[in-house]
């Protein structure tokens, strides 16, 4: 294997494949996808299906008792509800701390693991999909380009320098993500993206509704099907 993908089956992640794949050719291409204990598994569903279309070989990692405890709202257990509104207006609330859909510290797990994983299956590089958006105003701290550039030194260091993390989009917009998505053929109808479970996307959680502004500010419609869009 020469490249690992940390692959959740949402649309940033499935870029990140599709680029891997065409870097280095499916049969080169390791997949991981994490379960975190999570309120559902539609993400670990659609993974499992763009893995099988692209050819590549997919392996899970259950990591969800580290986050036993955490008062994130999108783990099982959890008091309160998933925020249905902008990421903007939940951050006018926290007062600039991490929204409550932060599941703590995860890119951090999430890339140390894969680390580790790569270097067992002899991967150079681990692609994953942080985005500009994702780490604006602080709701996400572990996708900001402070913590990319940390991380990867860290595991380039930790791996006697065998092991490279690239975030093609640390400094892009989602709506770039779907622009390269969308040139490489990305089958964006099998990606599911929504912290809701339900059977079409809510389309109103902080996640779905960047995810249909993406869509729009290229022009495009997304193919996912949604309970409601709200303009």
């Amino acid at each position: 294997m020469k490249a690992l993908v940390l692959f959740s089956g949402g649309l940033d992640s499935s870029v990140c494949l599709a680029l891997a794949v065409k870097e280095y050719g499916a049969q080169e291409v390791l997949a991981l996808s994490v379960s975190y204990g999570q309120k559902h598994k539609k993400e670990m569903e659609a993974s499992g299906r763009i893995a099988a279309y692209y050819g590549v070989q997919r392996l899970t990692l259950d990591l969800g008792a580290i986050f036993q405890g955490s008062d994130c709202t999108l783990l099982e257990g959890a008091a309160q509800e998933i925020p249905h509104e902008a990421y903007a207006d939940q951050l006018a609330k926290t007062g600039g701390a991490p929204v409550n859909t932060y599941v703590p510290f995860r890119n951090g797990l999430f890339l140390s693991s894969a680390a580790a994983v790569a270097l067992s299956h002899g991967c150079e590089v681990i692609y994953y999909g942080a985005h500009a958006d994702d780490a604006a105003g602080n709701a996400y701290p572990d996708t900001s380009v402070e913590f990319h550039r940390a991380i990867s030194d860290a595991v380039y260091i930790g791996s006697g320098q065998a092991l490279r993390i690239i975030a093609p989009f640390i400094d892009k917009t989602k709506a770039d993500v779907v622009a390269e998505g969308t040139k490489l053929g990305v089958p964006f109808a099998l990606t599911w993206s929504c912290y809701e479970g339900h059977e079409k996307a809510c389309g109103v959680c902080g996640t779905c509704r960047d995810r249909i502004r993406a869509f729009r500010e290229n022009g495009l419609t997304d193919p996912l099907e949604y309970e409601r869009i709200e303009d």
